[in-house]
């Protein structure tokens, strides 16, 4: 479902915000930050401008400015709703935006060196949110050859990061946005990843933990990674009978997080054990309130 943000008003819509928030918890990999300007066409990365900075910026922390949701770490371009949004770009920035914007760049690079290949709106937003950066596309557009040579020469002096170690950053920023603070300990450090579209995350011994959906840029969780997710406290719906349909409706609710949306992935228990999991279909308020309809639709039960 594609999210319009065609009006300045768009900055206040209750997913550009929930975004913002999200990121403020994003730590970047490496030693340098690489921003880039957003693109029409999402995915970032299938976009004709993206493909060529890709190629000169793989193997680093790549970060995409965008209005109305601030920032976009490669690793999360696939996740909605930034990667199903779209904006009108007249290259000028108002200042709201810019602050917005900017606030959420700064506290994402903190310390780290940053090379800024952008131009227009973004570079302003740099020269006013950030104390020092490296400007590579002033006198160019960012996708000329010349810019395009000079962002390579300065990414000279930084190591690339290893595929293994952007994966399970990008598997662990995925869970960070997916579940909040902790949710990186899903994804342990001796995990496997197998497959290409949904790629299945499996513990050393063969346990599946939950599978990267590439479609919605999510994980969804097995009844093992519901497990781990039920030891962070969050997502998690209490039922006091024994599952034994795909289909929680909300009557069977004593109780939930109050932190869950619609869509969110949840744990479903009883008697403190994983009784399945599924996608929420209720708020975690309106679950324990309402008196109809379904509350999660579940993908998996472990009776």
């Amino acid at each position: 479902m594609k999210v319009i943000c065609s009006i300045e008003e768009s900055l206040h819509r209750p997913e550009a915000v929930r975004w913002r928030e999200r990121m403020r918890l994003m730590r970047p990999l490496g030693d340098v930050v690489v921003v880039l300007p957003c693109s029409m066409k999402k995915p970032y990365s299938t976009s004709r401008s993206h493909r060529k900075f890709t190629g000169v910026t793989r193997g680093f922390q790549e970060l995409i400015l965008t209005s109305p949701f601030g920032i976009c770490p490669r690793e999360l371009e696939n996740t909605y709703p930034i990667s199903s949004y779209d904006v009108s770009t007249i290259g000028e920035w108002s200042h709201e935006e810019k602050k917005l914007v900017g606030d959420v760049l700064r506290e994402y690079v903190g310390d780290l060196d940053v090379i800024a290949h952008v131009d227009g709106g973004y570079l302003e937003v740099c020269m006013e949110y950030l104390d020092s950066f490296t400007a590579t596309s002033m006198e160019a557009r960012p996708t000329s050859p010349e810019a395009l040579e000079r962002l390579k020469r300065e990414l000279e002096s930084y190591e690339r990061i290893p595929p293994r170690e952007r994966l399970l950053h990008m598997l662990r920023s995925v869970a960070v946005y997916q579940f909040g603070p902790g949710g990186e300990r899903i994804i342990p450090e001796d995990c496997r990843v197998t497959g290409r579209y949904h790629r299945k995350i499996l513990k050393s011994d063969g346990t599946q933990i939950g599978t990267f959906m590439m479609d919605r840029g999510l994980i969804s969780l097995s009844p093992e990674g519901g497990r781990s997710l039920y030891m962070l406290g969050v997502k998690w719906v209490e039922i006091d009978f024994n599952l034994e349909s795909n289909t929680l409706f909300a009557p069977g609710v004593s109780d939930a997080d109050t932190g869950i949306i619609p869509g969110d992935e949840v744990v479903i228990v009883q008697g403190g054990e994983v009784a399945g999991v599924g996608r929420a279909v209720l708020s975690g308020d309106e679950m324990v309130r309402a008196e109809r309809g379904v509350a999660v639709r579940v993908r998996r039960r472990t009776g």
